[in-house]
């Protein structure tokens, strides 16, 4: 792996994502301000000083619209309308004006893709008269038409079968077939189909306007079914980004495509690495059975077994960074609510590794809530609100050793899932008190990053170390003249790097953050020995400008 990657020429993208780091908020599990048991927007407002301490500057909310909930706010019933359990439109209104007072930025979610089969306009689509929204959702034209597993018939007066995105209450929205084949397929350009794409544009003014900083977009790569990722539909993103610039153009869309060269191109700014699209970046942490929402089995690199490969991820990385153009950027999570939790099977040594890689290569980083603690995966849990396996990666925020964590006054019974119960359970009063924490390692790193522009989104990235199925990896991060190297070391074995490092450049130096390798030279060559499960980073003085010249 030498190819090296500079993203100092992203362009047109607001100035605040470059040096963002997303932390995403589950809103029933964060703070719950009224006593019900369920988070709200008033216990996140309580809690954005906390925010401003750890050094996060922008919230990625859950879907927080009203909704049945029966699947987890995914399944919107009114997109215009904040839900009551979380509290009122005006509640999200001081969110964002709250926020926005500490230089912290709230994305909200976006479910484009489907609604609740509660949502009025499905409602409308339903009958079996022809109504202005009969077309807004994607129907065959006979409910015993041949059309496949993800249609849905028999639960309306309506002769056919919707597409359910999901779940069979989650229909979904008609944003046209690229390519239609049957009657029932509309184009693109429909006249129905355009009347709902504009009144989703609708949705996304209504609440830019009361200060949103812009949308994450679930499922983005799937809204046309016929051509999911395609042409078509990079060129619907590519529209909505253009209206963005030029009507909002501080705000920014964040896409739930996992595949960054796909995304940006389509007009993203930024792209989450999931789960969901390949196992690059299941390499990293997911492989081994029950750490994924999916089926499967191997092993992850960030493990202490040392049975990982670093390769299929730098490939991928590697691909898709050439693929942007420096046009925008990729998000690697810690986490997120559909993924069992970063700690699940890892001790905190390990966990430190891992999010030591997560907050210091390129992009825009994300932090789950929790996983600054090392909150834990709960897998035996009952489902909740369709959340099956994912329930786990959900329970409350852990704020303090009083009853239920701090974070409700509640009767424990009434909480929206119960408080780890376990007697060391991690909590935020605890490890900030604890200067070998994973939260206090959390706020150096996010702290380092802001000081330093080579850690940013657009600073420069390089492998110096990164052989297959091999340990450590180790990465250079740079940025005008700063110069900074990172290696990590999962294993449970001592590891060893060597590379090339030009005789005339000073050999780098720790900085006090995680374990201090032994540095030496050998020759031309650079070699450092970290202990088993560390990483740190190194700070390296620039080559002699008398020496090197500028190009």
């Amino acid at each position: 792996m030498s190819a090296a990657t500079d993203q100092n020429s992203v362009a047109g993208i607001p100035e605040w994502l470059r040096s963002a780091v997303i932390y995403g908020v589950f809103p029933p599990s964060f703070r719950d301000a009224n006593g019900d048991g369920i988070g709200d927007l008033p216990g996140i407002v309580e809690k954005l000083d906390y925010f401003t301490e750890l050094g996060v500057d922008v919230l990625w909310l859950n879907p927080v619209f009203d909704s049945p909930f029966e699947d987890g706010g995914y399944d919107v019933s009114d997109f215009y309308r904040v839900a009551p359990r979380y509290g009122t439109n005006e509640d999200l209104e001081r969110l964002f004006a709250e926020a926005g007072r500490r230089g912290i930025r709230v994305l909200l979610d976006f479910v484009a893709g489907h609604t609740s089969i509660r949502h009025p306009w499905f409602q409308q689509s339903a009958r079996a008269e022809p109504t202005p929204y009969s077309n807004w959702y994607i129907w065959t034209d006979h409910i015993f038409a041949p059309c496949g597993e993800k249609f849905i018939g028999g639960l309306s007066p309506r002769s056919g079968r919707y597409h359910a995105n999901f779940f069979y209450f989650q229909p979904s929205l008609n944003y046209g077939y690229a390519h239609p084949r049957e009657s029932w397929q509309l184009p693109v350009d429909h006249p129905d189909v355009l009347a709902m794409k504009e009144e989703m544009r609708r949705v996304m003014t209504f609440w830019l306007d009361k200060g949103a900083a812009g949308f994450r977009v679930d499922l983005a790569s799937t809204l046309i079914k016929d051509e999911m990722g395609g042409e078509a539909l990079k060129e619907y993103w590519r529209d909505v980004r253009e209206w963005i610039d030029r009507a909002y153009p501080d705000r920014a869309l964040v896409a739930e495509w996992s595949s960054p060269e796909d995304a940006i191109d389509a007009g993203f700014h930024v792209d989450f690495a999931l789960h969901c699209n390949g196992d690059a970046y299941n390499s990293l942490f997911r492989m081994e059975t029950g750490t994924n929402v999916l089926p499967g089995a191997g092993n992850s690199y960030f493990r202490r077994e040392g049975k990982g490969d670093i390769t299929p991820f730098m490939e991928w990385f590697e691909t898709h960074a050439r693929g942007m153009g420096g046009r925008g950027f990729l998000s690697i999570p810690s986490g997120n609510h559909d993924l069992p939790r970063l700690s699940y099977r890892r001790n905190p040594s390990e966990q430190k590794v891992a999010l030591a890689f997560v907050l210091t290569m390129p992009g825009v980083p994300s932090l789950y809530y929790g996983d600054e603690i090392g909150l834990r995966y709960q897998p035996d849990l009952p489902s909740k609100e369709g959340a099956y396996l994912r329930t786990g990666s959900r329970t409350p925020m852990q704020w303090d050793p009083s009853p239920n964590a701090g974070f409700s006054t509640a009767d424990p019974a009434d909480l929206y899932l119960p408080i780890d119960p376990a007697s060391d359970r991690p909590t935020v009063e605890g490890q900030r008190d604890d200067p070998d924490s994973i939260w206090r390692l959390v706020q150096a790193l996010l702290k380092l990053r802001r000081e330093h522009r080579c850690l940013r989104a657009d600073g420069g990235f390089a492998p110096l170390y990164a052989e297959p199925h091999a340990y450590p990896f180790v990465f250079e991060r740079t940025a005008e003249q700063e110069r900074m190297i990172v290696a990590l070391n999962p294993s449970a074995e001592p590891a060893r790097a060597g590379f090339t490092w030009p005789e005339d450049r000073a050999t780098p130096t720790a900085i006090e953050i995680g374990t201090a390798p032994e540095i030496f030279r050998d020759g031309p060559r650079l070699i450092l020995d970290l202990a088993p499960v560390s990483f740190c980073v190194l700070e390296a003085l620039p080559p002699s400008p008398r020496l090197h010249p500028r190009a």
